[in-house]
């Protein structure tokens, strides 16, 4: 049986991959740009929204975020420009990555191409929106375990960079099932493969969701590793019947 990398190397010189490669790589980068300067004008749409799970906390008496230094209002928005930038032309990354491997893949299989885009789109977004959700609880979490002592000061740039962080951690570790059911259609793995290896997934999703979740609160931990080891099992699912 031969594999992707072999159906894709067929009728294509290394040159003419690293061109194709190139080319979707550049497309990939202008969408995030163009991405990030739409949320750079507009910024405080954005960070109002970002600031909800702070000023939904009882202990937030005043919805305000403290920035350190004269240039670090600045330089939180730029921040939050790209990866607000890179959240919203992800659709676009994913289509280009798509696009990219579909030379390697039959017909049908190509016929699949829509069905990935919105697939990983959702789950990406799925993923955020649990993080953001959960942000809350997490921020509860942390206030709780240092003690009653202890009167936590949330900058903007510690507190925004931990939000987003989350929200791209959940989003990227949701397009598990994607990826899963992308390695069947490829005939990287099969989903026999997979039902045997349902041990070892369990306990290297609950290894993963321990040390990626970045808050580190049981909660949240738990809201990423439930999903995923449902996934796990989804993607079996949807695996056999495409390949049927």
């Amino acid at each position: 049986m031969e594999t992707t990398f072999k159906r894709a190397s067929r009728g294509m010189t290394l040159a003419q991959h690293l061109a194709e490669a190139r080319r979707r790589i550049l497309m990939s980068f202008l969408a995030v740009v163009i991405a990030g300067i739409v949320s750079f004008i507009e910024y405080n749409q954005i960070l109002r929204f970002l600031e909800r799970p702070y000023c939904d906390l009882h202990l937030a008496k005043q919805c305000a975020l403290t920035a350190v230094g004269a240039l670090s209002a600045f330089s939180i928005r730029i921040k939050i420009a790209y990866y607000c930038g890179m959240l919203f032309a992800s659709p676009v990354v994913l289509w280009q990555i798509w696009r990219f491997i579909t030379p390697g893949l039959k017909k049908k299989e190509r016929r699949y191409g829509l069905g990935f885009l919105i697939a990983a789109t959702v789950f990406f977004a799925g993923g955020c929106s649990m993080a953001f959700l959960m942000f809350k609880h997490a921020l509860q979490f942390l206030n709780a375990i240092g003690g009653s002592g202890i009167s936590t000061l949330y900058t903007a740039d510690s507190y925004l960079g931990l939000i987003i962080l989350m929200m791209f951690v959940f989003g990227l570790t949701f397009e598990f099932p994607v990826i899963l059911v992308g390695l069947q259609l490829g005939r990287v793995v099969t989903s026999t493969q997979l039902l045997k290896f349902w041990r070892y997934a369990i306990i290297l999703i609950t290894a993963v969701s321990a040390v990626f979740t970045p808050s580190g609160d049981p909660l949240s931990m738990m809201a990423m590793m439930i999903p995923l080891l449902v996934f796990y099992f989804l993607a079996i699912g949807i695996g056999k019947l495409a390949k049927r």
